[in-house]
């Protein structure tokens, strides 16, 4: 009987997933770009741990 009503819903589902990426498609794209950008900020902050520390003037010097 679940089978049954798993097999049935089963493309229900796959129709509704598919709309709501569709039709919420901006959030989506915004969601993967949020996720890489978490991702870049902890590699950076990983790879500048071990990394010499820097005056906040030389760090202001460089945008000049």
């Amino acid at each position: 009987m679940l089978d049954v009503q798993a097999e049935e819903l089963k493309p229900l589902l796959k129709e509704l997933l598919h709309e709501l990426l569709i039709q919420e498609r901006g959030w989506l794209v915004e969601l993967v770009y949020e996720v890489m950008e978490d991702a870049a900020m902890a590699r950076a902050i990983a790879e500048g741990k071990d990394s010499e520390n820097v005056s906040r003037d030389e760090i202001f010097e460089l945008f000049e």
